[in-house]
């Protein structure tokens, strides 16, 4: 892949669709009897989803033979990390009308609040260390290390959805498999490095 500005546009694109979509059905008041709780879990989902997709790059980009989409993988996570804001806010905006007391009461009381926060918290250094200066002011070592933080955010992620839902568990599952299938590659690699080589 010699030309990444396709495949960014591509990205590009895909991201901003399904919020613009859900900002035109939120002006219409088509986001359903509770519209903020569309719009968080709508958010949630697409951080969850942009989050796996990074993750997701360095076993793609060896099974296709195309290093270059290792350029995609700051562009998603950041992508990941907007959403994950937009989740944030919509919590804090339309459940807690930014009444901090409450917000901490609920982040002590429920679990599922807490991890949302927690992964969060491991997506803010990540997004705040993705820029090239920071990267070479850092090093390539120690910012290797402290992005590898991605698969905690993804667990925590992944149960913090689990917990959400209370009856049809699937699609947090779904993403549960995928996350585990990654983290087991990523452990693979760094112990058996042969066994994830792709056949050519």
């Amino acid at each position: 892949m010699r030309d990444a500005s396709f495949p960014k546009r591509l990205v590009l694109v895909n991201a901003l669709v399904p919020l613009a979509l859900l900002l035109w059905d939120g002006m219409h008041h088509r986001l359903g009897a509770n519209p903020g709780e569309f719009a968080t879990r709508a958010t949630g989902v697409l951080a969850l989803v942009f989050l796996v997709l990074s993750l997701a790059v360095t076993p793609l980009r060896k099974a296709l033979g195309q290093p270059g989409l290792v350029r995609l993988r700051r562009m998603l996570g950041l992508f990941s990390f907007a959403y994950a804001v937009l989740h944030l806010f919509t919590y804090l905006w339309f459940y807690k009308a930014f009444q901090w007391p409450a917000i901490l009461a609920d982040i002590g009381k429920r679990p599922f609040i807490m991890l949302g926060m927690g992964t969060f918290l491991i997506l803010l250094p990540l997004a705040a260390t993705s820029h090239n200066k920071v990267i070479r002011w850092m090093g390539g070592r120690r910012w290797a290390r402290l992005h590898k933080l991605a698969y905690l955010a993804g667990v925590l992620a992944v149960l913090h959805y689990d917990l959400l839902v209370k009856a049809d568990t699937r699609i947090p599952l779904a993403f549960a498999f995928v996350v585990a299938a990654l983290l087991g590659y990523r452990l693979l690699n760094r112990w058996r490095p042969r066994w994830t080589e792709w056949p050519s």
